[in-house]
C-alpha cells in the first residue's frame, strides 16, 4: 500500500539560481539558515496548486517565525516565468512575504529530485532532508512536524531561535493593483457607461467612469486609498490592502483576491437580489453584491479549499472518482469550493457557470434556485473532449458565451481554448467539450496560422466578437490573439479557421471587453493590463498581425527509463495523528495514462494501490507519463478504530513526466519510477 519511508540521512543540496528576492542586497545559502528548520516550496506562479500552497503556509509561518524560515525557489513551467521582472511581479501580487530564488535552468529542482508543481522539501537545523512533499494539502501534517524538529533540536542544542532572513520590499501605491477581470456595468452602474473591476491586488471591487481611470466608488477592502506620508512623499503600507472575508456594506465587506465577475441579466437579478457575482478566488467563495447598496453576501462556498472532488471520498463501494453532475446535496453554502478563477452567465443553460481553476472543472449556480452543480470536467488536469463527464480541464481561467449560447473557457494550463456546446444543443441533452486551440499540458508558443498549428502562452482570458471570432488574452505572449472559424467569402469559397495577433506589448492581459456601435460592430476592445495596474483601450484593427515565434515545450529534465517492465512506487506516510481511512477498503489510488498512448504497452488505467507494473513500449523513444496519485487518512490513531467524528483528508497529486526510452541501465537509466506524495526520510 506505502512504500517504505527512507532511513538514510541525506544532506540538503545547496540553493543555486539567478535571482534572490525579499532579502535585500545579498545571497542567501543553507549555511545561513543553519539552526532553522526550512521548507523549501518549488513553485511557479502559473500554478493554481502552488498558489494553494502559499496561502496554506501562511499561518504556519506566523506561528512559528522564530524557528521557521520558508524558501520559494520558482522553478518555471514557462518560458515567461523564467524572467526576472516577471518573478517579482508574481512576489508582490501573491504577497510572498519569505526569500524567493529564482531558479530558471532548473539547477535546485534537479538537484532536490522534484517532478512536479509544488513541492516541499523540509530541511532539519542540521541541513538534513527530513520530508518531501509533493502536491497540496500537507499543512496539518507540517504542524506536528515542525512541533517534533523544534522539540528533538531544541534539546540538542542546534536550534536557533530568532528573526529569519525576510526583508520587506517597499510598498507603492496605486489606484489598482494587479487588477484580475472587468466587466461593463451599463445602466447598472452608478453612472451610465462605467466599468466594474476586481481590483485584485487590493482585495476590493472598483467602479471606474468610461476614460478607464476615474474612480467612482470601491466595494470592500475596507479602506479608499493609499495613504502618502507627508514627511517623506513615499507610499505608506496598503491601506486598503485587506485581506479577508466579511459580508455586510461597501465599507465592511472583506474579499481575498476576487477574480472574475458576471453581471445577471435585469430579470434573474431582480429575483436574487443582487447584480454580480464575483469569484472570490482565495476565500474559496462566491460572493454577490447590489449595486445599488453596494451589500455584499455569500451564495456559495463554506471557506474550506476543496481538494479534487471532496464530496466523493470513498462511498461504501470503494469508488471515489464517479463523477455526479447533479446538485450537491449540502447545498451551496455548505458544498467547498476551490479557486474559482471566473464566472459567466449562461442564459443558455439559465445558470451561471464558475471556472473552478483549483479542481480543473466547470461548476454552475443558479441565482434563483440556488443549486449549486459540477458542469463539466472530472477533476483531472489535462486536455479530453467529448461529453462533460468524461472531459479534462487544466486550470481553465477565463469564461464568455457567444450569441449562440456556446461558453468559450480560456484553459490556462494547456494554453487552449476550449468550448462547450450546452445541453440545449446537443443530441444528448448534456453538455459537450471541444477545443479550437491547444494540444496539451506541455505544449505553448507564440504562433499564428491554422488552430492545429496556432500556439498559446498561459491564457487567462476569452471574449466574443460579433463576427463569431474569438479573442483571446493570451497573457504570457503578453498579447491579444483572434480566433476566427472558418467563414465563406463573397464568391462562395471558403476562408480558413485562422489565428492571427490583434496587439502586442500588453503587460500580461488577463480579461478582454467588446465595445460596439450602434450597428453591433466591434469598434474597440477594453483589456484589463494586470501587470500595469490598469485597463486600456485599443481600437480594433482592420487587419491582423501573423505572428510566428514557434511552437516549444516545457523543458523540464525528462527521466531517463529502460524499455520494457518498470515498477512504479509512490510513497505515501500519513503524517503523525493520522492514518489511512480503510473502512471500505484500499483507500488509495494510481491513475495512469501516456501521451503517446502507445507508450504504455501495460499499466495504465485506474486502480486501487499506490504501484503498478508499467510496460514501456520498446518502439517509442521518449513521450509523456500522465499519474494521479491519491490516498484517504482521517485523524486517529495506529492500532485504534477512526471515530465517526473524525476529520478526513485526501492527499492527492497530479504528475506530467517526460521520459526519455532506453534499451538498458548502463547509461543512467532507471529500472523503477519512485515518485513521493508524502515521503517522510
Amino acid at each position: 500500500m506505502t512504500s517504505a519511508p527512507s532511513t538514510q540521512r541525506i544532506r540538503a543540496s545547496e540553493l543555486v539560481g539567478e535571482t534572490w528576492f525579499n532579502i535585500g542586497d545579498k545571497d542567501l545559502s543553507l549555511k545561513d539558515l543553519r539552526g532553522k528548520i526550512v521548507i523549501l516550496d518549488f513553485w511557479a506562479f502559473c500554478c493554481v496548486n502552488c498558489l494553494h500552497v502559499l496561502d496554506e503556509l501562511r499561518p504556519l509561518e506566523e506561528q512559528y517565525s522564530d524557528v521557521l524560515v520558508t524558501v520559494g525557489v520558482h522553478s518555471p513551467k514557462f518560458e515567461y516565468e523564467a524572467e526576472t521582472s516577471a518573478v517579482a511581479a508574481a512576489i508582490e501580487c501573491y504577497d510572498i512575504a519569505h526569500p524567493v530564488i529564482n531558479d530558471p535552468e532548473l539547477i535546485t529542482w534537479q538537484a532536490y529530485t522534484a517532478r512536479a508543481w509544488p513541492t516541499l522539501v523540509v530541511v532539519d537545523p542540521e541541513g538534513y532532508i527530513v520530508a518531501h512533499l509533493t502536491g497540496e494539502g500537507h499543512v496539518s501534517g507540517l504542524y506536528s512536524l515542525v512541533d517534533q524538529l523544534v522539540e528533538e533540536h531544541e534539546a540538542k542544542g542546534t536550534l536557533h531561535r530568532g528573526e529569519g532572513p525576510y526583508v520587506a520590499p517597499e510598498p507603492v501605491a496605486r489606484d489598482l493593483k494587479f487588477p484580475a477581470k472587468a466587466i461593463a456595468l451599463g445602466s447598472r452602474g452608478s453612472q451610465e457607461s462605467t466599468f466594474l473591476v476586481a481590483d485584485t491586488g487590493h482585495h476590493r471591487l472598483v467602479e471606474v467612469a468610461d476614460d478607464l481611470e476615474t474612480v467612482i466608488q470601491t466595494i470592500g477592502g475596507n479602506g479608499s486609498g493609499n495613504a502618502i506620508s507627508a514627511e517623506t512623499g513615499q507610499a505608506e503600507p496598503d491601506s486598503i490592502s485587506v485581506r479577508g472575508y466579511a459580508d455586510g456594506g461597501r465599507e465592511i465587506a472583506l474579499f481575498n483576491e476576487p477574480h472574475g465577475l458576471a453581471l445577471l441579466p435585469a430579470d434573474v437579478a431582480a429575483q436574487a437580489g443582487y447584480d454580480v457575482l464575483i469569484a472570490d478566488a482565495v476565500n474559496h467563495r462566491l460572493r454577490a453584491v447590489n449595486l445599488t447598496t453596494g451589500g455584499v453576501s455569500t451564495v456559495a462556498g463554506n471557506g474550506i479549499q476543496r481538494l479534487i472532488d471532496s464530496e466523493r471520498v470513498q462511498d461504501e463501494t470503494g469508488q471515489s472518482d464517479v463523477v455526479d453532475l447533479g446538485p450537491f446535496a449540502a447545498g451551496a453554502l455548505e458544498t467547498s469550493l476551490s479557486t474559482p478563477w471566473d464566472v459567466q452567465y449562461s442564459e443558455a443553460e439559465g445558470v451561471a457557470i464558475i471556472a473552478m481553476a483549483g479542481t480543473h472543472q466547470l461548476f454552475s449556480y443558479d441565482p434563483v434556485t440556488k443549486d449549486l452543480a459540477v458542469y463539466a470536467g472530472t477533476a483531472l488536469e489535462g486536455l479530453v473532449d467529448g461529453p462533460a463527464d468524461e472531459a479534462w480541464f487544466a486550470q481553465s481561467s477565463g469564461l464568455s458565451v457567444d450569441a449562440e449560447g456556446t461558453l468559450w473557457v480560456a484553459d490556462a494550463e494547456t494554453s487552449a481554448v476550449r468550448y462547450v456546446v450546452p445541453s440545449t444543443k446537443t443530441d444528448s441533452k448534456e453538455p459537450e467539450v471541444g477545443t479550437v486551440i491547444g494540444t496539451g499540458l506541455f505544449d505553448f508558443g507564440f504562433r499564428d496560422g491554422t488552430p492545429d498549428d496556432a500556439r498559446l502562452q498561459h491564457p487567462l482570458g476569452v471574449t466574443n466578437l460579433p463576427d463569431g471570432s474569438v479573442l483571446i488574452a493570451d497573457t504570457y505572449n503578453h498579447a491579444i490573439r483572434r480566433w476566427a472559424p472558418d467563414t465563406v467569402n463573397p464568391d462562395g469559397t471558403t476562408k480558413a479557421a485562422e489565428v492571427t495577433t490583434v496587439a502586442r506589448d500588453i503587460q500580461e492581459p488577463s480579461d478582454i471587453l467588446v465595445e460596439t456601435d450602434a450597428d453591433g460592430h466591434a469598434v474597440s476592445i477594453v483589456v484589463v493590463e494586470t501587470n500595469a495596474h490598469q485597463l486600456i483601450r485599443i481600437n480594433v484593427p482592420e487587419k491582423f498581425l501573423h505572428v510566428d515565434e514557434g511552437a516549444k515545450q516545457a523543458q523540464r529534465p525528462a527521466t531517463k527509463l529502460v524499455v520494457g517492465d518498470v515498477p512504479i512506487n509512490i510513497s505515501f506516510a500519513a503524517p503523525k495523528g493520522q492514518k489511512l481511512d480503510d473502512r471500505w477498503g484500499d483507500p488509495t489510488q494510481l491513475t495512469i495514462s501516456s501521451t503517446p498512448e502507445h507508450l504504455l504497452l501495460e499499466g495504465e488505467g485506474r486502480d486501487t494501490g499506490l504501484t503498478r507494473q508499467l510496460r514501456l513500449n520498446p518502439d517509442v523513444t521518449e513521450g509523456v507519463l500522465h499519474v494521479t496519485a491519491r490516498a484517504a487518512a482521517c485523524d486517529g490513531e495506529h492500532g485504534q478504530p477512526i471515530p465517526d467524528s473524525a476529520a478526513c483528508h485526501l492527499y492527492q497529486q497530479d504528475w506530467g513526466i517526460p521520459v526519455t526510452l532506453h534499451a538498458d541501465a548502463f547509461d543512467g537509466a532507471h529500472t523503477t519510477l519512485d515518485l513521493d506524495l508524502r515521503g517522510i526520510h
